[in-house]
């Protein structure tokens, strides 16, 4: 077993022993936080977000067969 496997079952095994509260509570406050910061995006893809939602607003976008077709023509050149 390698040394993560290792450590995710001595991580398991003493939070399934544990009857601390707020040990646990602990963790669920670490575990919490960083799965936010994965989900945290930057002000450059914040705003690459908004400009694709805007042109989609405006009709600034291709269906999925118009870009298949275009594709396809490409290819043929």
């Amino acid at each position: 077993m390698d040394l993560t496997a290792q450590l995710k079952n001595n991580l398991i095994s003493r939070i399934n022993d544990s009857k601390d509260l707020n040990f646990l509570k602990a963790l669920q406050t670490i575990f919490d936080s960083s799965e936010q910061a994965l989900f945290e995006l930057s002000k450059e893809q914040s705003r690459s977000i908004n400009i694709g939602r805007e042109q989609i607003s405006n009709g600034e976008f291709k269906n999925h067969e118009q870009v298949i077709s275009e594709l396809k023509t490409w290819l043929k050149k």
